[in-house]
């Protein structure tokens, strides 16, 4: 019979994170309109986590030689993580529908024996408002926590808040 392995909360990849130019999904001259997506990572009591490591992947653009559409980063000191992206169109959904533009993000961290997966949606998104995800979560409060707003020129800020009060809507993939 197989013996049990121990989990690793990540693997043992995390020398990845140390080489910001994983954080920059455009280094390899990817067309488009570049934004930053920034943000905090936070505990329960809403302080920084400053060891997570926060990943993206993108549906649109499609992934290319010249656009990755994944992406990692490490947190800093104040828990804020930083990608250089270019910002993402509508993809189909199921029938008709479209998903209004949006990244996946997913949070490692010490404690979390599985990735938090969650979404980061464009605030003003006229598709937001018939995103069939977004719709399924009926509180607006809720809801809100996967909108990520302007934050300056080309630049959008979405914190996500592991636990407690304003806890980020995280989704069971």
């Amino acid at each position: 019979m197989p013996t049990a392995t121990a989990s690793q909360t990540i693997g043992p990849y995390w020398h990845l994170m140390e080489d910001p130019s994983w954080a920059d999904l455009t280094r390899f001259g990817a067309a488009g309109e570049k934004i930053t997506l920034t943000g905090a990572v936070l505990d329960g009591d809403g302080k920084p986590c400053a060891d997570a490591c926060v990943e993206i992947w993108q549906p649109d653009p499609p992934a290319s030689d010249s656009f990755p559409g994944f992406g990692r980063s490490n947190t800093d000191s104040a828990g804020v993580y930083r990608f250089t992206t270019v910002k993402p169109g509508p993809v189909p959904a199921r029938g008709n529908a479209q998903q209004a533009p949006h990244i996946a993000i997913c949070v490692l961290s010490r404690g979390l024996m599985r990735g938090l997966v969650t979404r980061a949606y464009f605030e003003g998104d006229r598709l937001n408002d018939t995103d069939p995800l977004l719709m399924s979560i009926e509180e607006p409060a809720r809801r809100a926590t996967l909108i990520a707003r302007p934050a300056g020129s080309g630049t959008w800020r979405m914190d996500v808040r592991l636990q407690g009060e304003g806890e980020t809507v995280f989704l069971d993939v």
